[in-house]
């Protein structure tokens, strides 16, 4: 099936930025004064908007230090953390080749801000990849599938005629509770048995059968 919408997730399926994503949020809750953080317990909610990733990471922390991490997450991310940040290899061939396809379309939703995707769009000129985008910021979270909602209703693409790609069982679970077929990603964060608890169409295990089989 050649579906008309293709909906990505972000870090961890177009992106290779989890190694910064963990440094960055690790070095976060040192000076937040939480204390020390697994690469496995961050790696865990990525995802996740970014208030519900601290508040499932560090349970039970007071408002003012959950803003003071997400001020030094921040931080380290856009402007400390040198941690390299690209796409998996092969990646902007293959949306080159899908943007071709003058009937399909592709959007992304992701648990970053939109200033951070926006940043990222910028900064890479994918931008115009894409032909509509949605950040935890701006609808809600995942697994939540409100964002999904969103980017059919602008996009007047019928669920049926769209796929959602990515890492986590949070992409996984907001398709699946939309209706929406889905395909996991097992180069990501989230493990494949763990990604076919909610049943995917099926898991790819690298960007070249992803595509391919897109």
């Amino acid at each position: 099936m050649q579906y008309e919408l293709i909906i990505f997730d972000w870090d961890g399926t177009l992106m290779d930025s989890v190694p910064r994503i963990v440094s960055c949020m690790q070095a976060a809750a040192l000076e937040a004064e939480w204390g020390a953080l697994t690469a496995a317990e961050v790696e865990d909610i990525i995802g996740l908007g970014l208030p519900e990733a601290i508040a499932k990471l560090c349970p039970g922390i007071l408002p003012a230090q959950a803003e003071r991490l997400r001020e030094r997450y921040a931080h380290h991310f856009v402007q400390a953390d040198t941690t390299p940040m690209a796409f998996f290899s092969g990646v902007e061939a293959h949306i080159a080749r899908l943007r071709g396809h003058e009937q399909q379309r592709l959007a992304v939703a992701t648990g970053k801000s939109r200033r951070g995707l926006d940043r990222i769009f910028t900064e890479t000129g994918s931008g115009a990849w894409f032909h509509a985008s949605r950040t935890a910021d701006e609808t809600r979270s995942k697994p939540h599938p409100q964002m999904l909602s969103e980017l059919l209703a602008e996009l007047a693409v019928p669920v049926e005629r769209a796929v959602m790609v990515g890492d986590t069982e949070y992409d996984m679970e907001m398709a699946r509770a939309m209706g929406m077929d889905r395909v996991g990603v097992s180069y990501g964060v989230h493990a494949p048995e763990r990604l076919a608890m909610s049943e995917p169409k099926w898991i790819a295990h690298s960007v070249d059968e992803l595509f391919d089989r897109l």
